[in-house]
């Protein structure tokens, strides 16, 4: 077996975990098989739209940092990060989502991006077996990071996907769970704001997930890695964290925030995030990161401290943002049912009037070189067999300005002459 390959196959190797050959290619592995036949445009330069991989520049206050902390590589490491770094992030979370405290010791932990984190947490909280010899229920959002799925799966789990609701602003109806699903759930995973739709929860929502969470015990873990891009300055995206703090839930009972520093700052490949929230499950979580072997480096701890400390650069990446959003989306109207997202750097649109959303795709990288992301690949069909990404597509605002307002000028090229074609 070819070990760099992205299908896996069980092919006679009894060794390894069987529950790895439930897992399924990844989106982007989805999209180059599907582009593979598929020669682009020779006229014109390609624009990629599909993968959501931050492109601004990196302060100069964060890459000077990073070069200083060269002297933070001699010694190995805690796994709870160093005393300054957990003080900052937690000043930062109580800042940030106006609580009345943080606590710098037990209530949060610095990670390696909130993918790892986000992994990490379902093998820690979920249990391998119920009494009734069924397997314990991880549940989803739909569409979802895809990592929810393999957590949950690699932690002996099933997965119960819930589908948004694109005429409740692609709200979840957690209300829709049936009992037997909730009785068996163990964790629940929250993308807030959310990944494609950019939709935030509202305090009624998160009012009702917790009353869930009471009543039969299980976790909730929220995905804010969008949280600091938005697209007004007086009205950052309401967090968990701040949903739980109003209705009197102070010690953050069965709740973890993740966050990072990935898309806030610009940085992926510093690889640095946190987790925050009930001091018992920080608790659990630390044990299971001794084990794992995933400190964060000295050199990586300096530097995030530097990035959680200054605002500066995220109101400026916050700015850039707004600036693509505001000449992309009027362009995209004219041809698409485009609105401004609430946060994050989507655009997520229905083009079913014209293609699937994987025909829609193809056509469009054939035609005029622009790569966006069919829907369908970014969810499941859930029990009524409904893929709710099915005839949507996401598109990354990520490259600079120019190139996108070209991709969307391009889009309506490639969608008026299929009007054309079809009337």
């Amino acid at each position: 077996m070819n070990a760099l390959s992205t299908d896996f196959s069980m092919r006679a190797v009894t060794y390894c975990n069987p529950d790895l050959a439930q897992l399924q290619s990844y989106p982007f592995e989805k999209l180059r098989v599907l582009f593979q036949d598929v020669p682009p445009p020779s006229n014109c330069a390609p624009i990629n739209l599909g993968i959501g991989e931050p492109k601004h520049a990196t302060s100069q206050l964060i890459q000077d940092a990073f070069s200083s902390a060269v002297t933070e590589l001699s010694f190995y490491p805690s796994t709870q990060g160093s005393e300054a770094l957990r003080k900052a992030m937690s000043q930062w979370i109580t800042r940030r989502y106006d609580l009345l405290s943080c606590d710098p010791n037990t209530q949060v932990i610095p990670v390696n991006g909130s993918r790892e984190a986000l992994f990490s947490i379902a093998q820690t909280v979920v249990g391998r077996k119920l009494d009734n010899n069924l397997k314990p229920i991880v549940v989803c959002p739909n569409p979802f990071y895809q990592i929810y799925e393999g957590a949950a799966l690699l932690a002996g789990a099933q997965t119960y996907f819930v589908n948004a609701d694109p005429n409740r602003n692609f709200a979840h109806d957690y209300q829709s769970v049936p009992d037997t699903i909730w009785a068996r759930t163990q964790l629940v995973f929250v993308c807030s704001p959310d990944n494609p739709s950019g939709a935030v929860m509202s305090q009624e929502e998160w009012r009702d997930l917790f009353a869930l969470s009471d009543r039969y015990g299980f976790v909730i873990v929220s995905d804010e890695c969008y949280s600091e891009i938005y697209f007004a300055e007086e009205r950052a995206p309401l967090g968990a964290l701040s949903a739980a703090q109003k209705l009197g839930r102070t010690d953050f009972h069965n709740l973890l925030i993740c966050s990072s520093l990935s898309k806030r700052s610009n940085v992926p490949g510093l690889r640095s995030g946190f987790v925050a929230g009930d001091a018992d499950l920080i608790a659990a979580f630390t044990r299971y990161r001794t084990y794992h072997g995933c400190a964060m480096g000295g050199a990586v701890q300096k530097t995030s401290l530097t990035a959680w400390q200054d605002e500066a650069h995220v109101i400026e990446n916050r700015r850039l943002y707004a600036q693509k959003f505001a000449q992309v989306i009027p362009i995209l109207a004219t041809v698409l049912p485009v609105t401004q997202p609430a946060a994050g750097f989507y655009v997520w649109t229905r083009v079913d009037d014209y293609f699937d959303d994987t025909e829609f795709a193809k056509n469009l990288y054939r035609s005029q070189g622009v790569t966006v992301l069919p829907g369908s690949y970014l969810a499941r069909p859930n029990d009524a067999g409904v893929n709710p990404g099915k005839g949507f597509v996401r598109m990354a605002l990520v490259a600079p300005l120019e190139e996108c307002v070209m991709a969307a000028h391009r889009i309506v090229d490639f969608l008026r002459r299929v009007s054309k074609i079809h009337t």
